[in-house]
Parts: C-alpha cells; sequence; structure tokens
C-alpha cells in the first residue's frame, strides 16, 4: 500500500515513479513494512556513550548494550520517575529505547530485521525516586512496542525493570535486549 505518489503535470502517475514505489516496497522485508503501517521509522544507530560496543554477536544470539531514550531529533528523554516524569511519560521514554534497540538490531542483521528470530530478553532499568512502584507499566513502553512490530511470537520476551537512582546522562529510562538471529546461512 503506497501512501504517497509522484504525480504528473497532467495528475497520471508515471511510470517511472510507479516502479520505483512498486520496487521499494518491494525491496522492504516484513518488518519493516509492519513499522512502516505502524508509522514507525528506526532512528539513526545510537554511537556507544562510553568504552564499549553497541552490540555483539556470538552464534545466533546478540546482545545489545543499553539504549537510550532518543527522539528522531536526537534529544535524550531525561527526568526521574516519580519526580519530574509520569508513567505515561516514563512509557513513551521507553518505547523510543525500543526504537533505538529495533536500529542495533538491524545493524546486526547487516540491514534487514527480518533477520530477527526472537526477542528473548529485555533489560530495562527506570531512572525513579524510591518510592516509585511503576517500573513494569514503564518498560511495557519498550515491551508492547517489540510484540507490535514483532508479532507475539517472535517479539515477547523475558524482561526485568529495575528502578535506580539515576542513568547516564540523565536518562529516564534505559533498555538493553538479547535477540535471536538467522543462522548466516539463512
Amino acid at each position: 500500500h503506497l501512501e504517497s505518489v509522484v504525480v504528473g503535470s497532467s495528475g497520471a502517475l508515471s511510470r517511472c515513479a510507479m516502479a520505483a514505489a512498486a520496487a521499494a516496497a518491494a525491496a522492504a522485508g516484513i518488518i519493516e513494512q509492519r513499522m512502516a503501517q505502524l508509522g514507525l521509522r528506526i532512528p539513526r544507530a545510537a554511537a556507544p556513550v562510553a568504552s564499549y560496543v553497541p552490540w555483539r554477536k556470538t552464534g545466533n544470539l546478540v546482545y545489545i548494550s543499553g539504549q537510550l531514550p532518543k527522539g528522531e531529533d536526537d534529544v535524550l528523554i531525561c527526568g526521574r520517575l516519580g519526580d519530574n516524569m509520569s508513567t505515561d511519560e516514563g512509557r513513551e521514554a521507553a518505547r523510543l529505547c525500543a526504537l533505538q534497540l529495533m536500529s542495533q538490531m538491524r545493524e546486526a542483521c547487516g540491514g534487514d530485521l527480518d533477520k530477527v528470530r526472537a526477542i528473548l530478553k529485555v533489560e530495562a532499568f527506570v531512572n525513579s525516586t524510591q518510592d516509585f512502584t511503576e517500573h513494569p507499566q514503564v518498560v511495557n513502553g519498550c515491551s508492547d512496542l517489540l510484540c507490535s512490530v514483532f508479532g507475539s511470537r517472535m517479539g515477547a520476551h523475558s524482561r526485568y525493570a529495575v528502578g535506580c537512582i539515576s542513568l547516564p546522562l540523565g536518562a529516564a529510562v534505559e533498555v538493553g535486549a538479547v535477540i535471536q538471529v538467522a543462522d548466516d546461512d539463512e
């Protein structure tokens, strides 16, 4: 389904534009198509902020380092849940972390998210006050988006959601993951 098309001065869609749009749609994998249907765009993969790698692959497992909540404008979402952020704002920050995770997944899979076989584990830290207790609801922002994009069979995962007194750069949430990818010969 193409949402935008190029129309010539006569109002007719040019054959060249139609062919290019069809080729682009065919080239996009199933996961990328699902993301487009959901109105999502994967951001550019974030560079590490310290001495580590963003992901590490061994066999068909990929360990993804903690990702911070950055939007398309590259602005980091900072704050502390239970202090200056609501649970809904924290959930949105966790959703942005999920997009950052998918960006690293795409890098680890050579640009093809269809090589992801399963999201195995999500590891989440929530910058929160001592009395804040809605960590699971915050991290649902990440978990729900992963399930929406990858489907319940591949997207359902184990996880933990831990509260902590601070996170790097003052981020509201940080999320890492372990995923299973296709064998190299698939």
